[in-house]
């Protein structure tokens, strides 16, 4: 029997229940609709409106459908309109029609705000522990290649060499951000919306605080007309993986770009690729690729529901329904990408040679021009000059190493005979010891930060 059928003449028609209905996705909240239940019943206990024997018979009825969904026994009914409903009806089959007495002062609006605060917490706790695990995986990798140098990019041209580790700790701290904000999103998440009824609050003398503690969250919500259509908590956790992904593909990226054997500079483990049906000599990095792609799909969960969110009135509207496929997807996507991504950086091939083989001698032009500020030029002239050093090293054909004296000298006469000694890309690196910086002891530095960051 419907939840809210007495008011009319006539069933809903097929069609629109197959619009309406949510149970396809929502029955992933029966654990927490069946613990806010089991919380509801007892508070309506203490606070005299049921007696504490059909409390304790609700409670063992909740205890025994939990049982049933946890061992995928139980079984939808055409009538179960949602997670909410499927529950009531099987706990009233069970205990008869004293499970009818649980829904007293509360609505589905206040049910299914706090069901669904309590899952996203969960989904939250569950991605930082993903995201901490492939963390770990980076400064793992990263403390085996502090002495190894690869070039730095900007604008995808060659910049400057820093070190591999360097380059894989970047992406620790992008990922340390997003911890930083799935923490934050949890702080705001921890307002209990139960006992605010459809939209005007719980006429029966419910403690909300009692309540709020008893599910493990912070605070009650503060007005009850906000707490049934607050969807914020949503919209912060879906910015959080769309954010988080973003990271992840730029990882991906560099992966796909580093392995590629025209740069050589990484190999994926086998177990991490995938080949060609037509070229056997194909190593194609699929689940990297997946991982790229997905972040499209992930930013597109949040802009929906934005888009959802940006006109409703106030109190709740059935446009929130459209809050669980989005963040359920979201996450259930997260949840499969991170274990492979950090498989991949565990398993993952630094290649020491081809990174040192790829770093040129105009990789070192910023460093010519330090040497001439140390000279005692200005930056903005001894750029300049370097400028038509490498300008001259083109035109010869050569690298700027292979320049001669007098070839610097017709450039510039502050060049002296000390000048070949810029072209040292470890001295290069360990010049740049500054905290953040890329030289080893600076790494090492960064890399105990992370770790701590980390404990």
């Amino acid at each position: 029997m419907s939840l809210w059928g007495g008011r009319f003449s006539e069933p809903s028609d097929d069609e629109l229940r197959a619009l309406n209905d949510s149970i396809a996705f929502d029955r992933a909240l029966y654990a927490e609709d069946i613990e806010g239940s089991i919380v509801y019943a007892r508070a309506l206990a203490r606070a005299g409106v049921i007696e504490q024997d059909e409390a304790d018979n609700i409670v063992a009825g909740l205890r025994q459908v939990m049982q049933e969904f946890d061992a995928d026994a139980f079984e939808l009914q055409a009538g179960d309109e949602d997670i909410h409903t499927a529950v009531e009806r099987r706990l009233t089959e069970l205990i008869g029609d004293v499970g009818g007495k649980l829904h007293t002062g509360r609505s589905r609006n206040d049910q299914v705000a706090t069901d669904f605060r309590l899952w996203s917490i969960r989904a939250a706790d569950n991605l930082a522990d993903e995201i901490s695990f492939l963390q770990s995986a980076l400064i793992s990798l990263a403390e085996t290649h502090i002495e190894t140098l690869m070039p730095g990019y900007t604008h995808l041209q060659p910049a400057q060499p820093i070190s591999a580790a360097h380059w894989l700790m970047s992406f620790f701290w992008m990922l340390d951000r997003d911890q930083d904000r799935l923490s934050s999103a949890k702080t705001r998440m921890a307002e209990c919306p139960l006992g605010a009824g459809a939209l005007a609050g719980n006429p029966f003398p419910l403690d909300r605080h009692r309540l709020a503690s008893d599910l493990g969250f912070d605070r009650p919500s503060a007005n009850s007309l906000d707490a049934v259509s607050d969807r914020d908590f949503v919209a912060d956790l879906l910015y959080v993986i769309s954010l988080c992904a973003i990271h992840l593909s730029r990882l991906a990226e560099d992966i796909l770009l580093y392995s590629n054997p025209a740069f050589g500079f990484i190999t994926l483990d086998d177990r991490y690729s995938t080949g060609s049906s037509l070229m056997p000599q194909k190593r194609n990095a699929d689940p990297i690729e997946l991982m790229r792609g997905k972040t499209g799909r992930l930013i597109g969960n949040l802009t929906g529901f934005l888009a959802t969110l940006k006109s409703l009135p106030s109190g709740y509207n059935k446009d929130l329904q459209e809050d669980k496929e989005a963040l359920l997807d979201s996450v259930e996507t997260m949840r499969r990408l991170l274990p492979v991504l950090t498989a991949t950086v565990t398993s993952l091939k630094v290649n020491a040679e081809p990174m040192n083989a790829a770093l040129s001698a105009d990789l070192l032009a910023t460093d010519l021009a330090d040497y001439l500020v140390r000279k005692g030029l200005p930056f903005r002239q001894a750029h300049h000059i370097v400028g038509a050093v490498v300008r001259l090293a083109d035109e010869r054909g050569v690298a700027m190493t292979k320049l001669d004296l007098a070839a610097f000298k017709s450039v510039s006469a502050s060049f002296e005979d000390d000048i070949y000694e810029v072209f040292d890309f470890r001295a290069s690196v360990a010049k740049r010891s500054g905290f953040g910086g890329t030289a080893p002891e600076a790494v090492r530095q960064q890399i105990a930060l992370a770790k701590a960051n980390s404990a």
